[in-house]
């Protein structure tokens, strides 16, 4: 693998740079990025939720079950529709599942933290979950700004990945020509 990826370093490159144009984007312009990320969603939806009914017809003719596949692939194309019909919705309800994770999880890691022993890091285990009620609060006080904030989150969770994926790509540049090691040449 270490072979391959360096004489492949340059696709490693262009995924980190994709990803710095992406983040750029999503920073620069958040709300057209939620936008476009709900109706790429809706595309994947809509082309799952038809694969979906397709495997399903193959299985009923080979009398093999179907029902649930068929069932999941209508849920998708009705979700997809809905997603793409009304952007703003499916932005406000994805920051609703947001903060209720946030809630709940946050709930939980206080509950955890009172059963952990003090010298184990209760107190980093309760500030966990106390940041994540308070996240998931937040969220509900404000849901559109809510939605602005998870897209430059996902900006900067791109633009780390995207320097990552250059710094990885400019070390395994330098071992380009490295010959492959001898467990990779030998037949196993």
């Amino acid at each position: 693998m270490n072979h391959s990826l360096a004489q492949n370093w340059w696709v490693v490159a262009l995924r980190g740079v994709l990803a710095i144009v992406f983040a750029i984007l999503a920073l620069a312009m958040p709300v057209s990025t939620l936008i476009s990320l709900i109706l790429f969603f809706a595309a994947y939806m809509l082309v799952d939720g038809v694969f979906a009914i397709v495997a399903s017809l193959r299985a009923a003719r080979h009398r093999r079950r179907w029902g649930a596949l068929f069932f999941g692939g209508v849920i998708n194309i009705i979700t997809g529709v809905l997603a793409a019909a009304w952007p703003g919705i499916t932005a406000l309800v994805f920051v609703a599942i947001t903060a209720a994770w946030s809630i709940i999880s946050g709930c939980a890691m206080l509950t955890a933290a009172v059963r952990l022993k003090r010298d184990h890091g209760r107190w980093w285990l309760a500030l966990g979950g106390l940041a994540s009620i308070t996240f998931g609060i937040i969220l509900v006080l404000a849901p559109l700004a809510g939605a602005v904030v998870l897209t430059w989150w996902i900006g900067i969770y791109a633009f780390v990945l995207g320097i990552a994926m250059l710094v990885l790509a400019f070390r395994l540049r330098e071992h380009r020509n490295d010959r492959p090691s001898p467990a990779m040449t030998q037949p196993a």
